[in-house]
């Protein structure tokens, strides 16, 4: 039997050298997996409105999470609004994706969604379709729960928030309109900055025909309505926030007296209910707050947002609250 050689000096060292590599490698920590971001995606449909679609998906999402649709405002895009407003924070904090929609300048000059185009504003056309393809792919690639889908956007996108309750109210479990425009406000106005600027003449029955015209033959259930308006906003008036209510409660069934009077974070907020009982729309008067989405900085469990363009720090975030009113936290 040959006798076994006597490791040498030099085999001893390299002997040593690897297993000192070895140990570094098994005791390296393990690397973090990169955060979330907002993140394109292509092929999502027909696209007739020729948008973009971003999203954000928080690691490790489950199946069977809601899913938000965020719409940016004029000048604004995905990403910015996206978290800007706040809820890509609360996605990552309460677990549910956001679908965000982009406007190219090829559309609209401003990035305004077209809310006041016949083309754009229609089911089965131009944008809303888009949106509406969106939807079907975020669900289907995050296996999103279809009950839970809901919509929301600042002026163009809060215009455009109300065209996809109107057009698609089956894919839509409510709505959150900031600083918008009631469906059809353009067409009765007479054109998009009389709606914007003075708003239209119309009564409720009016304005509720407006949105049933949009989808003939449905019965329901429609989506909810949130509503926050500055009373300052010089943009969008006033008046458009209380149009908003009228059109929301004459589709829902409900008359036009508030069934709760009283204040969130400092500000009037109002609840309309149907005959069952159903909050079905409410609104927030942000006083003395201009043209843009509320949020309010910070780590608390009520805040949420970045300030910047159109996003204004009034200690108060309206994505928390559309959130919390949707039982997505």
């Amino acid at each position: 039997m040959t006798p076994t050689r006597a490791a040498t000096p030099r085999s001893r060292g390299g002997l040593v050298a690897v297993l000192a590599a070895l140990l570094c490698v098994l005791f390296l920590p393990a690397p973090h997996a990169s955060a979330a971001s907002v993140a394109e995606v292509t092929g999502f449909g027909t696209n007739p409105g020729a948008l973009k679609m971003f999203r954000y998906v928080p690691d490790g999402l489950p199946a069977g999470r809601p899913v938000v649709v965020a719409l940016h405002g004029c000048t604004q895009n995905a990403a910015g609004y996206g978290t800007g407003s706040g809820w890509t924070e609360l996605a990552d904090r309460w677990g549910f994706s956001v679908v965000l929609p982009q406007q190219q300048s090829a559309n609209n000059a401003s990035s305004c969604f077209n809310w006041f185009q016949s083309g754009d504003m229609q089911r089965g056309q131009g944008e809303a379709a888009s949106i509406a393809q969106m939807v079907d792919r975020q669900l289907s690639d995050v296996s999103g729960d279809a009950s839970r889908v809901y919509v929301t956007g600042l002026s163009a996108g809060g215009g455009m928030t109300a065209v996809m309750m109107a057009t698609y109210p089956e894919k839509f479990t409510a709505g959150g309109v900031v600083a918008g425009l009631p469906y059809g406000c353009a067409q009765a106005a007479g054109s998009p900055y009389v709606c914007m600027y003075v708003g239209a003449t119309q009564t409720a029955q009016q304005w509720g025909d407006r949105v049933r015209a949009a989808r003939p033959g449905y019965t329901g259930p429609w989506p909810t309505l949130t509503v926050f308006q500055g009373t300052a906003d010089y943009t969008v008036k006033p008046v458009n926030m209380t149009d908003l209510m009228k059109q929301w409660t004459n589709v829902q069934g409900a008359d036009q007296t508030a069934d709760l009077s009283d204040t969130v974070a400092g500000y009037p907020h109002q609840v309309f209910r149907d005959p069952a009982g159903k909050a079905v729309v409410e609104t927030y008067s942000i006083t003395g707050m201009g043209h843009g989405q509320p949020v309010d900085p910070g780590s608390g469990s009520q805040q949420c947002g970045t300030a910047g363009a159109y996003i204004l720090d009034v200690n108060m975030c309206a994505a928390y609250w559309l959130g919390h009113t949707w039982s997505l936290s």
